[in-house]
């Protein structure tokens, strides 16, 4: 296609006139995934897949190959920023009922689902202290499976225990991954199009369109150079103000750390976990608080698809919002009270928006019907 055709086609592209600043993630998205992919392959040049070699590998390429420090702590600080973008994209489609257009929200719920196995993959990898207790937790939930829990673990493991085998295979999982995450990604772009992007009324009106360039271009561009600015000032002054202290010693299976936790952008899905004593219910919860999402399109049951004119949903959705932070915060805490009684209460509440949002809209039908 001649760079004429691309510019007409980009030109021709109707967008809704009235849509505002949280539909440039989905842009900003397809920029972190460029981002990490790139970084991500000088990276995997250097790294060296192996328990004894692993930490070190790290530590070359951050000391001494050229530029690698910028290559190594924009890949750690990207998987942030990737998050922030993902986090703000999905609570925009919840807020606006965008996951009413139901092949665009399943396959970006299946998006996210394929980058959180990406990120725990990846945090594996430096071999530190917190990467490899992280992983032994996490890995060691397969157990609560009836039955087949303690051989699918070993199968995981590659053994009896979190060893060469497994660091092997994270590795490998993590380099494939992000082309699974491309190619879903064009499926997420391709569906989408075929009905149009949603917009803060929730109308499904044609006639209110502009073309995308110049109109949303610029607003792209701009969202992206704030992203860029803010990625490089934490790159040169704040690089590891993400990174927990206990990853830069070298794992040791024969000192646990005071306290296990994964990276910030796991913490709510771990707080809920570590809210139900039995492992097995806290294990379901766990997959839960993502694979619910893939039920919002089929409990929809207001006749408004946007929350702008639901204020009783509005109140839900920044009580969930809340309810996120609260949960992220306790889940860094010890578990001992009352971190453990506000981790709990934070999780009835994180579930109860979901089973909130079927049963207002019922409501609201019938306040509508009889006024």
């Amino acid at each position: 296609m001649s760079r004429q055709h691309m510019l007409t086609l980009f030109n021709l592209l109707p967008v809704g006139s009235n849509i505002s600043t949280w539909w440039n993630f989905g842009s900003m998205l397809l920029a972190c995934l460029m981002i990490q992919t790139t970084t991500g392959f000088f990276l995997a040049i250097h790294y060296t897949a192996n328990i004894a070699l692993a930490f070190s590998s790290i530590t070359h390429i951050s000391r001494d190959v050229p530029y690698g420090w910028i290559m190594q702590n924009t890949h750690a600080i990207g998987a942030s920023l990737f998050f922030i973008c993902i986090y703000t994209h999905i609570a925009r489609g919840v807020y606006y009922g965008s996951y009413l257009n139901k092949e665009v929200w399943l396959s970006g719920t299946t998006l996210l689902i394929i980058l959180m196995a990406t990120a725990f993959f990846g945090y594996v990898l430096p071999w530190g202290q917190m990467s490899f207790w992280a992983a032994t937790v996490i890995t060691n939930l397969l157990t609560a499976i009836p039955y087949l829990g303690t051989t699918l673990t070993t199968w995981l493991w590659g053994g009896f225990a979190i060893s060469d085998p497994t660091l092997t295979r994270f590795f490998a999982l993590h380099f494939i991954l992000p082309f699974t995450i491309i190619s879903m990604s064009s499926i997420h772009i391709l569906l989408l199009h075929n009905e149009g992007s949603n917009n803060p009324l929730g109308t499904n009106s044609d006639i209110d369109k502009i073309p995308f360039h110049p109109y949303h271009s610029y607003k792209d561009t701009l969202m992206l150079t704030m992203m860029i600015t803010l990625l490089f000032t934490i790159l040169s002054f704040y690089p590891d103000i993400l990174n927990d202290p206990e990853n830069f010693s070298k794992a040791n299976p024969m000192t646990t750390p005071q306290h296990i936790k994964p990276e910030w952008y796991f913490l709510f899905a771990y707080g809920i976990l570590r809210s139900i004593p039995n492992k097995l219910g806290g294990t379901l919860a766990l997959i839960l608080s993502v694979t619910i999402l893939f039920t919002m399109p089929f409990t929809h049951t207001a006749h408004t698809r946007s929350m702008m004119f639901r204020p009783f949903m509005q109140l839900m959705f920044w009580s969930f919002i809340t309810t996120f932070i609260v949960i992220t915060w306790a889940a860094t805490k010890p578990v001992e009270p009352p971190f453990t009684e506000i981790g709990q209460l934070a999780a009835i509440l994180y579930f109860t928006f979901f089973l909130a949002n079927p049963m207002l809209g019922l409501a609201e039908n019938k306040i509508s019907n009889l006024t």
